[in-house]
């Protein structure tokens, strides 16, 4: 299992972030609680969406799709996780290795993605309100949806199919709770340089272009914002992008505390911000978006409570 490999294929050990029993068993209650919460609160934003005819809107469509994203990304990882915490074996199979490194590189690049398209949803929404049903019509979000879906397949496969190129040999033990692209370059014994720059260069350009949108998206979103005369007309502009902006800020916080570092570093800092981007991103999202959006909570209790819903707010 630790030997050298020229095709690369043989096992991992996914150690997790401790090897102590006991912090493992703490980290087990706390992987399977978030991954409760995550699935519970992703599902109901999901079907609460799928369900409710006033949120059938382009804003919550992307929103549908941004949880069902993060749904499909802490599935990926964290019930392997789970179990290589209560169990002796923590072994993870070549194939089995680089399918969850597919799904994970394949699930950030869409949550990027469909991110950037929510801001440009907000941009239109605010800066070109008479336009927005056109602007925004059901064919081009489907047509932008399908763009993010396909780019997100294709650059996990291609980093995928890179990593199918490279050798390992040696003690083959993963510090990590599941099969990361930097952590498995760290273990590699042939040249990776090539690999790496091309990692770095398509994962600034697949990263920025869309964070660009975001923040051009934003500019133009402020100066429509300032020019409105009614204070109370502009904290409602603001409150429509504050739940956005919140998770944009949050995703690219954890994922920068995980890449943009030397590739030869490690340290308890970036298991703990690997966590952060696996696990508690995906579950703080839903609550994000629910707690101060009305037509979330409406949505919620209709689903949840029906006509007693209805009856308790008439």
């Amino acid at each position: 299992m630790h030997g050298s490999n020229q095709s690369g294929v043989s096992d991992f050990l996914l150690l997790g972030i401790s090897e102590s029993p006991e912090e493992q068993q703490i980290m087990f209650w706390m992987f399977l609680s978030m991954y409760l919460v995550t699935v519970m609160g992703n599902l109901l934003i999901i079907l609460a969406i799928s369900f409710d005819s006033h949120l059938h809107t382009p804003m919550y469509l992307f929103l549908a799709n941004l949880s069902f994203t993060d749904l499909f990304f802490v599935t990926n990882t964290i019930p392997k996780t789970l179990v290589n915490l209560q169990s002796q074996d923590k072994a993870i199979s070549y194939t089995g290795c680089l399918t969850q490194l597919y799904f994970l590189v394949c699930l950030v690049t869409l949550d990027n993605l469909i991110l950037a398209t929510m801001a440009y949803d907000r941009y239109v929404a605010i800066c070109r309100p008479l336009c927005y049903i056109t602007a925004m019509s059901p064919g081009l979000c489907i047509l932008l949806l399908t763009l993010c879906w396909a780019l997100s397949v294709l650059y996990g496969l291609f980093l995928t199919l890179l990593m199918t190129k490279v050798t390992f040999c040696g003690p083959q033990r993963i510090h990590y709770i599941f099969c990361e692209m930097y952590v498995l370059l760290r273990l590699a014994c042939s040249n990776t340089q090539m690999i790496h720059t091309v990692q770095i260069t398509t994962g600034c350009f697949i990263f920025f272009t869309p964070l660009g949108v975001m923040v051009m998206s934003y500019v133009w979103i402020v100066r429509a914002i300032l020019r409105i005369p009614s204070a109370s007309s502009k904290y409602k502009a603001f409150s429509t992008c504050g739940s956005h902006l919140a998770v944009v800020s949050l995703f690219y916080g954890t994922l920068s505390m995980v890449y943009l570092q030397p590739l030869k570093t490690h340290s308890m800092k970036d298991s703990v911000a690997t966590v952060m981007y696996a696990a508690v991103t995906p579950m703080m999202n839903p609550f994000i978006y629910s707690l101060r959006n009305k037509d979330m909570h409406g949505a919620l209790g209709r689903l949840l409570l029906g006509k007693a819903f209805q009856r308790l707010i008439g």
